[in-house]
């Protein structure tokens, strides 16, 4: 049977649940997860936290600007995060792999195609890809926004069947809810024009997206066919509550 290749994009603020420091607990529900559905799906990760990891015990005094810092701390950070992925999948019987991407590497059709081949030999072969985007060498203007781009590029160069984007709210709420201070779930989006009529402008608290950034990657995987689904990463086991339909989710189709 066919394995369904899933994106899996995790942000900043779903790693820390929303502290500053890395949450173990966070990767063992993302493992333990894996674990149980690797019989019927197969998983790509696109995960931010290099930075997050290298804050909890660098800082930096620099007069650079603060791109450059977020630089350092990336290149810092990054080898830690890995190693606790690599830490804790293993112990759930998961194997891991590391891929450092830049927005200019989905420009070039060599380098396209090199992804490609190396993601499916990954796979293939029973290797979770982890993949962040190469912030020790992007520059300010090129940054993905909280790898919600990077996920949406990634996800359609490689045609995955599933785009799912963990981020820190029940999906997108509408517009007039969050006004009213009564957040309601977006459940089935079918009209994307209508969509971002809906959109409040925000940052997130760790990463750098927001759900603006995340309505752009859908449009993104939107227009290579491919399904995305925006759920609550904080939430225990939210993959799998997500496929049974047990929490308030936005799919957009």
């Amino acid at each position: 049977m066919k394995k369904k290749r899933i994106l899996l994009k995790i942000g900043s603020n779903t790693l820390t649940k929303e502290t500053d420091n890395l949450s173990r607990g966070k990767i063992e529900d993302i493992a333990n997860q894996i674990a149980k559905l690797q019989d019927t799906c197969e998983f790509i990760i696109v995960s931010s936290g290099a930075i997050a990891v290298a804050k909890q015990f660098v800082k930096l005094e620099s007069k650079q600007k603060e791109v450059f810092v977020k630089q350092a701390l990336a290149s810092i950070g990054q080898p830690h995060l890995i190693r606790i992925y690599q830490e804790i999948f293993r112990e759930y019987g998961l194997l891991s792999s590391q891929c450092l991407l830049s927005y200019s590497d989905f420009e070039k059709e060599e380098s396209r195609t090199n992804i490609m081949n190396t993601i499916k030999v990954l796979v293939n072969n029973s290797y979770i890809p982890i993949i962040n985007e190469n912030d020790t060498v992007a520059t300010d203007e090129i940054q993905f926004g909280d790898n919600d781009k990077l996920a949406a590029l990634t996800a359609s160069l490689l045609g995955v069947d599933l785009c799912i984007i963990a981020t820190n709210t029940n999906g997108i709420y509408t517009k007039a809810s969050i006004e009213n201070g009564t957040p309601e779930t977006i459940k089935v989006v079918e009209d994307f024009d209508t969509l971002r009529a809906q959109v409040v402008s925000s940052k997130s608290s760790h990463g750098s997206g927001g759900m603006e950034s995340k309505i752009e990657a859908a449009a993104v995987t939107k227009s290579a066919n491919i399904e995305t689904w925006i759920v609550n990463g904080l939430e225990d086991n939210f993959i799998i509550n997500a496929f049974d339909d047990k929490v308030a989710f936005t799919k957009i189709k």
